[in-house]
């Protein structure tokens, strides 16, 4: 994140190995952007003076009712994504914080900051069809199931966007449902049913130390249980049985 509060420590920290894919998490919600909210303003919550609107819901119905200027959220990434290069990452690809780029009013203006700043790459956010059953069959994860579902009809207009702009994406992300709750047999399931093809596994993994616990979100003790899970010999073990190959956008 270009506009967080370690993204000193995290320029510093990814310098340190020059190996690792470093990505652009572009704010344009929950957050402040990095241009003046004058030049912003669209994106702009009233209420909330220099601030992004907080909630998706909101963020949705501006962005499916045309009320954001492409321009404004061009300039946006752009000046994202080169703050991350001005301080030395070669940006290997962009997402967006809680994927709005799933709206096409999103995407476009994203998809040509991207292309400007030389990153060739974009997360794919929507799942395949074949997890949708296992969603619906768990209450706790109906929210997220209708969600999915209501958001995968724009899949056709984002394969044939990136297509035109020449950017790369995987061919979709499993874990985006699992969000706070995965564990070890959630994962080992939607490793099985990766087919041979590129997929992206979203995740979370990090601390559940005092500065998050001083920003708003639910994401606290999944996060380490995640760093666990990922980092676990188990792990590893279905990887090489299922003959997954782990890679990262720099390979795509």
């Amino acid at each position: 994140m270009a506009t967080g509060a370690a993204f000193e420590d995290a320029a510093q920290l990814a310098a340190t190995h020059p190996k690792l894919s470093v990505g652009c998490h572009i704010v344009l919600i929950d957050g402040f952007p990095i241009l003046p909210a004058r030049q912003v303003s669209s994106l702009i919550d009233k209420n909330q003076k220099d601030r992004f609107y907080y909630d998706l819901p909101r963020f949705a119905f501006r962005a499916l009712g045309g009320r954001f200027s492409a321009d404004q959220i061009e300039a946006e990434a752009a000046a994202q994504i080169r703050k991350l290069q001005a301080s030395g990452i070669e940006v290997s690809h962009i997402d967006t914080h809680k994927h709005t780029h799933v709206f096409p009013q999103v995407l476009s203006p994203l998809l040509r900051a991207a292309k400007a700043c030389g990153v060739r790459a974009i997360r794919n956010p929507f799942e395949p069809l074949g997890l949708s059953s296992f969603f619906s069959a768990h209450p706790r994860l109906w929210p997220r199931y209708i969600e999915v579902n209501l958001l995968r009809s724009f899949t056709p207009m984002f394969r044939s966007a990136i297509q035109k702009m020449g950017i790369l994406s995987p061919q979709g992300t499993f874990g985006v449902g699992y969000t706070g709750i995965m564990n070890a047999g959630r994962l080992g399931m939607l490793l099985s049913k990766m087919r041979n093809e590129t997929w992206e596994l979203v995740c979370h993994p990090g601390y559940n130390d005092s500065d998050l616990q001083a920003i708003r979100t639910r994401l606290l003790d999944s996060r380490v249980e995640e760093l666990n899970l990922l980092t676990a010999p188990a792990t590893r073990k279905i990887l090489s049985d299922t003959g997954i190959q782990v890679i990262s956008y720099r390979e795509l």
